[in-house]
């Protein structure tokens, strides 16, 4: 049976081709897909697209546009067998992390991809991306079923959970990278999949829920030498902020000084919500293992484990938008709920 595929064009990089006339790059046609990336009809694949109207920089990319994504997938949902989401490079581990939690259910893969060439350009790196993409969005197993039913990301051969995803390089082809989880499939001569690593639904009849509220009252503090108390509070114990990622060194450490641990505790006992995520790309939070971080966890501060920051905003914003019990938030930061922490 013939699987079919909505391409959804958010604007980016990989949706630019040369004007002729004078020479500037301007989006091209996605319904012309097809002759501008001939290959895709050697799949036994039906293509349909969807072009957002106004096309959105990645730089500019908010919460509406994933409210958006989702509500557009949703509607989609029984019409195709995956989802490809060709987006900018810049905040494309934003969106797919915070569009994980957002769709609950997914039986189906929806992979973003992009590329830092544009497609109509001779070096392009977007058509074996968007290729590969549409190869894995269509794969299904021998019983029928997706072979890859997450938010992913696939660049330059590899397809990475989208919520563990970071961008590593402005200039590389190999433009993200996942330190803490392994690819969910490689793409050489053959496409391997990690099928130990690729999470499956327990229910494969399981219907699309889609969480469309989002609180974006959250704030991040990068912990730094030579950071004021000033700067600080002004960060963590603003009024209008629910939540702060407090991004730490090392396994979780930040200052001793009496000052800092002060406003964190303040903070605490004003009943903000705080989530420490290391600074650095690779590694988990450990806030047993050095008296700092011991310190942060009696003043109130969550670990955030191996999240990363894009992760932690996307999993407080639709945690805090389903619920105004802080407690409730709390207690669900510190589960695995689509495969963002290792557990």
């Amino acid at each position: 049976m013939t699987a079919s595929i909505l391409i959804i064009y958010t604007g980016g990089t990989i949706g630019m081709k040369e004007d002729p006339m004078d020479g500037t790059l301007k989006p091209f046609d996605f319904s012309q897909i097809m002759e501008e990336v001939p290959e895709l009809n050697k799949f036994d694949v039906k293509i349909d697209s969807y072009t957002f109207d106004p096309l959105i920089d990645s730089s500019d990319v908010e919460p509406s546009l994933w409210i958006s994504l989702a509500e557009l997938i949703y509607e989609r949902y029984e019409d195709y067998d995956g989802f490809i989401i060709l987006h900018g490079t810049d905040t494309m581990a934003y969106s797919a992390s915070t569009l994980s939690f957002m769709l609950e259910g997914l039986t189906k893969p929806v992979v973003f991809t992009g590329s830092q060439l544009p497609i109509g350009v001779p070096r392009t790196d977007g058509k074996e991306n968007l290729i590969s993409a549409v190869e894995i969005a269509a794969a299904k197993d021998y019983e029928g079923h997706a072979r890859v039913p997450e938010v992913c990301i696939y660049f330059d051969s590899k397809l990475l959970r989208g919520n563990r995803s970071t961008k590593y390089s402005a200039e590389a082809f190999n433009a993200f990278a996942s330190p803490n989880c392994p690819p969910l499939a490689e793409a050489g001569i053959q496409i391997r999949y990690n099928t130990d690593v690729i999470r499956k639904p327990i229910y494969w009849d399981a219907q699309l829920r889609v969480q469309t509220r989002l609180d974006t009252r959250v704030a991040i503090l990068k912990v730094h030498p030579g950071m004021t108390p000033q700067v600080m509070r002004s960060v963590v114990s603003d009024p209008l902020t629910r939540a702060c990622i407090i991004e730490t060194y090392g396994s979780g450490n930040a200052l001793s000084k009496d000052w800092f641990l002060d406003i964190v505790r303040e903070a605490a006992s004003a009943g903000k919500i705080l989530l420490n995520v290391t600074q650095c790309k690779s590694g988990t939070v450990n806030m047993n293992l050095y008296a700092t971080g011991a310190t942060l966890k009696h003043a109130g501060v969550l670990s955030g484990s191996d999240i990363t920051t894009e992760a932690a905003l996307g999993k407080l914003f639709s945690l805090m938008g389903r619920s105004d019990n802080d407690g409730w938030v709390k207690t669900m930061l510190e589960k695995n709920l689509c495969g963002e922490i290792t557990k």
